[in-house]
């Protein structure tokens, strides 16, 4: 009789189970799933913003448009939850292996998750910055939120990533990925300035 595989869909779980799993050492989960979950209540705030807009802004293309990419990269954070974990299942097996070779191989692919939600803040912070013209003054405060939660998940994802890289043998791969993070970091934050300068304005 084949041995039955149990596969945990971490997505699934409340916050107290998803919570005590990133807590525990043994755990599945690492920095890219908890980075991910934080990622998608940054969508949700600026989706929830971008609600309160259309609620009295009614057949405005850009809004639609906005208000439809948020919830796709709500979606798709939640989505990366439990994709961080199958990123670093090379990386695992690894490990348990003991081939340097093979563990050095798996260890970028281990942050692939982490890469992208770095890169998918950058296109929230996009739309949150067109949503500041949009949004109701009493919605504002979502967008600000949003902003902070979006910066702080791709630091968090971003720590990860120069983490796996210090293991690399490789001087240029280090420095590369050290220098290629450093840049889009500041784009982030060069972006989230915009937006606390527009929200500011506002008030």
């Amino acid at each position: 009789m084949a041995e039955k595989i149990l596969v945990e869909v971490y997505k699934k779980k409340t916050m107290e189970e998803l919570s005590q799993a990133l807590a525990d050492p043994d755990s599945r989960l690492e920095t890219g799933s908890g980075a991910a979950a934080a990622a998608s209540i940054a969508a949700a705030l600026m989706c929830r913003g971008a609600a309160a807009a259309a609620k009295t802004m009614k057949g405005n293309e850009r809004l639609d448009y906005i208000c439809r990419n948020g919830e796709i990269l709500r979606n798709y954070m939640v989505h990366l939850i439990d994709e961080d974990v199958k990123c670093r299942g090379p990386l695992n097996r690894a490990l348990k292996e003991g081939e340097p070779r093979a563990i050095e191989a798996a260890r970028q692919p281990a942050s692939a998750i982490c890469a992208e939600i770095v890169n998918m803040m950058g296109k929230l912070l996009e739309l949150t910055e067109e949503l500041c013209a949009l949004c109701p003054g009493e919605a504002a405060h979502y967008l600000a939120e949003s902003t902070e939660l979006a910066v702080a998940s791709a630091s968090c994802a971003r720590d990860f990533i120069l983490d796996m890289a210090s293991y690399c043998s490789d001087e240029t791969y280090r420095f590369v990925t050290r220098r290629e993070n450093e840049l889009l970091m500041e784009q982030l934050e060069s972006a989230a300035g915009a937006i606390r300068a527009r929200l500011r304005e506002r008030n």
